[in-house]
């Protein structure tokens, strides 16, 4: 194996995966890379700053039940809604009967389209605002999908509302859907700002000494969170506080007062915790603008929650998508020509992508390229973000079709992928920030035991089982929103960091905690975050890996400007212990300011407060450019404007991983089992290991899902999702999870944000996909190119 890899890799990546035992200095501790274990270093004090293993803040409140969810609030005078929807793909709506319903115990109020509650249509992002859809529910008679909210029933308890809604009849006049993409009457949409090109594709694939092609799809998706999408609306005269599970607080205020005609600064929402997203709770959905508007109606607070059903057509997952895929290369693997063609399906009347051609343009070296997407408008919900999207997708077909090219050429697909090494974005033609994909692959490697693999197909076995090994690589990219952080420090030695930014269940709250505790030099524990909420300072969305990096950048500020002024008081105010002392003679330890030079215990911070006379010291900072405008802090708060790519400042800035994956398929029955996975990850600096690693992998098992378990039945008749359970739709439980093991060897980028963080919880999940299906590949010798790989398919 030695052979295959670059001989000019650094001494620690060579200490960090030479042997499975040994241990390498990391952000002061010692860090086993296979078995993932880390304590402190001997001799330095843990106060859980940036870089350690500190627990999870709000752990011991969500273990105990004290952690309150959007709906676990209590509130005087509650109503309950629970929506009623369509049962046909498309048509109109011609009668509905609420007569019976109506006269149901507890029930105050149906509304229809006939009797349409006040809601006002908001901006999709895809247009500049805050919106995952353009549906506006209730205000037309027009069925778009099966599962579209057609009638909102509000009662005085949740079980009359559901015994209510099931007594509301529907009469429809159908007409023909679009159910499928393929269906002759769909239309496919070129996207052309998707597209990638350069070179002639075309004319070198047809020239190519080798060529690999296949068509590559996967189905509809679901995002299936613990918590269903619910809600609580709560007016106050003209005012509205909404308890929503949101992953962005900020953009939710958007949607919500533009969908009820008001002012935001008159819309406050709160989302404290979430029972995780995936991406499908970064904005409001439909549900959320009926409770809002039936409850202002009303005049009453109202509780909204849609049934783990309802999730499955109140919000779209992922989407089906197909991409045909073909590569060009020398006899020796050296790529000559990409093609690639994909396409995603949407709503009828609505626009979501899954760009196929995401990672297709940046992970290798070809002269030529041709990558394009398109959209294929259907009967269906709006599809959504889900964990990666379109980086997800986009690397299953390509390391699949890599994996296929190792074979034509007769190459080990480590290897291959070296002879194509991007030295630089091929896309953007700008250097990479840093891109430690290379020692990636030898750290997997490595831990997997990967040079003992026998190439050939069906080679190894056990008994009646044959054995799989498969690899693939992956990358997200860099995103940047700017923020805003306050750090108060108060006279009674409590520390609060606050933001209106939410913890996804990714460990915002610890990392902040950590943040502060470094600069300032204090126990982590002494650290209180808050979050959440639109009344706190202004935070971009917790999506797209980029919360962490931007909100430490604000608050790591804020408390770099928060310690200088605690030094600047200590040095000039005649009542400080401290006064007229060098600022450069003194050093924070321990949450005391001492001289450094001289022994003495010097000052707690709060103790200084004290001696001042102050209650409390507030500092406010943010990470926008010099000059910008109340609008640019609300547009980077409230919408997608201010996000920049990972291609600006001149660099292009990615995570990347690789995946190594060993499988198990019975020979008599094509089931398939993953029985190890490790994982190599360039995170750039990891600000708490052990948060990282549950994220890598919580994306790795999503993966594993995906792969072999995952899919959307939809009812062709009817358009009615037929799965729409967590007992039907099926994905992992802990006797699916194998052994997983996951390595760090990113080190510090910052170029890609302020402290050197690189994306980590999307970035887990992309390419196991596609090392599940070359592992299922190398066991059996059959290649299965649509996702989901069951029995059925190894056995057809």
């Amino acid at each position: 194996m030695n052979e295959l890899f670059n001989p000019d890799i650094d001494r620690r990546t060579l200490l960090k995966t030479a042997v499975a035992g040994s241990a390498v200095m990391y952000a002061g501790l010692a860090f086993n890379p296979l078995t993932g274990d880390a304590a402190p270093l001997v001799g330095k004090e843990s106060n859980g700053s940036l870089g350690e293993r500190a627990p999870r803040q709000e752990g011991g409140l969500k273990v105990r039940g004290e952690a309150r969810y959007a709906i676990e609030q209590a509130i005087d005078g509650m109503l309950y809604g629970v929506a009623v929807q369509s049962t046909i793909p498309a048509g109109r709506v011609t009668g509905i009967d609420t007569s019976v319903a109506e006269k149901a115990p507890g029930v105050v109020a149906i509304y229809t389209h006939l009797n349409r509650l006040a809601i006002q249509p908001a901006i999709p992002f895809i247009k500049g605002g805050a919106a995952t859809e353009n549906f506006t529910p209730l205000q037309d008679d027009l069925v778009r999908w099966n599962g579209q909210h057609i009638a909102l029933v509000v009662a005085e308890s949740f079980e009359q509302a559901t015994e209510a809604a099931s007594l509301v009849k529907v009469s429809y006049e159908q007409t023909q859907a679009i159910i499928d993409p393929d269906d002759p009457r769909a239309n496919p949409q070129p996207i052309d700002d998707l597209q990638a090109k350069w070179g002639d594709a075309k004319s070198a694939l047809a020239s190519a000494a080798v060529k690999v092609e296949g068509v590559y799809t996967t189905p509809r998706e679901y995002n299936v969170p613990m918590e269903p999408h619910a809600c609580i609306a709560h007016w106050s005269g003209d005012n509205l506080t909404v308890y929503e599970s949101s992953q962005w607080v900020g953009g939710a205020r958007n949607v919500i007062a533009q969908w009820m005609g008001v002012d935001m600064a008159n819309v406050r929402v709160i989302s404290p915790f979430i029972g995780g997203g995936f991406g499908c709770k970064v904005a409001p959905h439909p549900h959320v603008a009926m409770a809002c508007a039936a409850s202002k109606a009303l005049g009453r607070p109202l509780k909204l929650s849609l049934t783990r059903p309802q999730t499955f057509t109140g919000y779209g997952g992922r989407p089906r998508t197909s991409q045909r895929l073909a590569l060009g290369a020398t006899k020796q693997g050296v790529l000559v020509s990409v093609m690639h063609q994909g396409w995603n399906e949407t709503a009828i009347d609505d626009t979501h992508l899954e760009p196929s051609t995401s990672v297709t343009a940046l992970m290798y070296a070809t002269p030529n390229m041709l990558a394009r997407h398109s959209i294929i408008p259907v009967n269906t919900v709006n599809p959504g973000w889900m964990r990666a999207p379109g980086e997800n997708i986009s690397t299953f077909a390509l390391e699949t079709a890599m994996d296929e090219l190792a074979y034509a050429v007769g190459l080990d697909p480590i290897e291959l992928r070296l002879r194509n090494w991007a030295s630089q974005d091929p896309k953007a033609n700008i250097p990479w920030s840093t891109r430690r994909l290379r020692e990636g692959y030898i750290a997997g490697a490595n831990a997997f035991g990967w040079a003992n693999r026998n190439p050939q197909p069906r080679s190894m076995r056990e008994g009646r089982e044959l054995i799989g090994w498969g690899m693939a690589a992956g990358t997200y990219p860099i995103w940047r929103t700017p923020g805003e952080a306050k750090i108060i420090i108060h006279r009674d030695g409590r520390i609060e960091v606050l933001s209106g930014g939410t913890d996804l269940g990714t460990g915002t709250y610890t990392i902040l905690a950590q943040t502060a505790a470094e600069v300032l030099d204090v126990p982590t524990s002494s650290v209180k975050v808050s979050l959440g909420d639109t009344d706190l300072p202004r935070a971009p969305i917790a999506g797209g890996s980029q919360l962490a990096n931007n909100l430490t950048g604000a608050v790591y500020k804020a408390a770099k400007v928060a310690r200088n002024e605690l030094l600047r008081l200590a040095t000039t105010d005649p009542k400080s212990p401290l006064h007229g002392m060098d600022v450069s003679n003194l050093v924070f330890k321990s949450g005391r300011i001492k001289p450094s030079q001289r022994p003495g215990d010097g000052i707690a911070l709060a103790g200084l407060l004290r001696a001042l006379g102050k209650d409390r010291l507030e500092i406010t900072t943010d990470t926008f450019k010099a000059g910008a405008t109340e609008a640019d802090r609300n547009a980077a708060a409230h919408g997608f404007s201010q996000m920049q790519s990972a291609t600006s400042g001149g660099v292009s800035a990615h995570s990347w991983g690789v995946h190594f994956v060993e499988v198990r398929v019975d020979e008599d029955f094509g089931t398939v089992r993953v029985k190890r996975m490790v994982a190599a990850f360039d995170s750039g600096r990891v600000y708490n290991p052990k948060l990282a690693e549950s994220q890598w992998i919580g994306g790795m098992i999503m993966g594993l899902g995906q792969a072999l378990f995952e899919e959307g039945q939809i009812d062709r008749r009817d358009g009615r999702v037929v799965n729409a359970s967590l007992a039907d739709y099926v994905v992992p439980v802990n006797a699916d999870v194998p052994e997983i093991v996951t390595i760090d060897v990113g080190i510090p980028d910052l170029q890609a944000s302020a402290l050197g963080g690189k994306a980590v919880g999307e970035l887990g999940i992309v390419g196991v996909a596609a090392a599940i299906s070359n592992a299922v590949y190398h066991a059996t010798g059959k290649r299965i190119r649509d996702l989901p790989i069951t029995m059925d398919k190894l056995l057809s």
